[in-house]
């Protein structure tokens, strides 16, 4: 049998801090993923629904309370195999990688981001969309954090990583020949806004000088360690132009799962 990825849309931006918006998301990726424009082809050499399905389990039914939280939990156990997380903002990655933890263990975590959201708390908000990778490190739900694109690191959050033992490969030492190695099961989360603006205008944070798309799929085709789960976060289709974030987002999905279903997890 094909290996089976689960495809599940977080329809929320509740704890976006500047725009809303990434409550769209899942349908616009679902969109790109579906126009004719595209196959279902992946730079792999593999196709979805031949080497492996992606299957579409529905939306999180948001509602926009305390609740939302245990919501998400309960539709990620409810699961099979690797779990693929359509955002949302990035806020979703929390409730996401404490269940797959509660399934797996603690793992590794291969994050791309222009912001490294290890904020303690952002406005009063602890379960802010620039918080959610301290709550993931607080809790002991990843061994390892490697983040990659970062460019707007303060003080406050320089003093996180060093206090979480995070691994920053800034935008400005990244080069294209850098790999990470991984030992431990994966999760990857990818927030559109680690990509330079020119190539992702559709997002809520606008932060110049950052990732192209080759060099985030290069990064993703070399991966070699099982890849327990993923998602892709913040895309804000009301910002963006003729769709053409939605089809990078849908690309970056394409070839995660890809990476996921060549190294799925036993």
């Amino acid at each position: 049998m094909p290996p089976t990825i689960s495809l599940i849309g977080i329809p929320t931006d509740q704890h976006s801090s500047f725009l809303r918006g990434p409550a769209g998301a899942p349908a616009a990726i679902r969109a790109a993923l579906a126009s004719e424009h595209g196959n279902s082809a992946t730079e792999r050499g593999t196709e979805i629904g031949l080497d492996f399905a992606l299957a579409d389990r529905g939306d999180v039914a948001i509602a926009e309370d305390a609740g939302d939280d245990e919501r998400i939990r309960a539709a990620i156990a409810a699961c099979p195999g690797p779990v693929f997380a359509l955002g949302g903002d990035h806020a979703i990655s929390f409730p996401v990688v404490e269940t797959l933890a509660r399934r797996h263990g603690a793992f590794d975590i291969l994050h791309f981001d222009a912001h490294p959201d290890l904020y303690d708390e952002l406005d009063g908000n602890r379960r802010s969309h620039a918080s959610p990778f301290a709550r993931i490190m607080e809790g002991g739900h990843a061994r390892r954090l490697v983040q990659v694109g970062i460019r707007t690191l303060n003080r406050h959050c320089r003093e996180q990583a060093a206090r979480f033992g995070v691994e920053i490969i800034e935008a400005r030492h990244f080069r294209d020949d850098w790999r990470p190695r991984f030992d431990r099961p994966l999760y990857v989360s990818i927030d559109i806004d680690a990509l330079d603006p020119a190539f992702a205008p559709g997002v809520s944070h606008h932060e110049p000088g950052g990732l192209t798309v080759r060099q985030i799929v290069n990064i993703l085709l070399d991966l070699d360690t099982p890849i327990i789960g993923g998602d892709v976060v913040e895309l804000n289709p009301t910002r963006d132009i003729n769709g053409m974030t939605a089809v990078v987002a849908a690309k970056l999905v394409k070839e995660l799962a890809a990476a996921m279903a060549a190294n799925a997890a036993a």
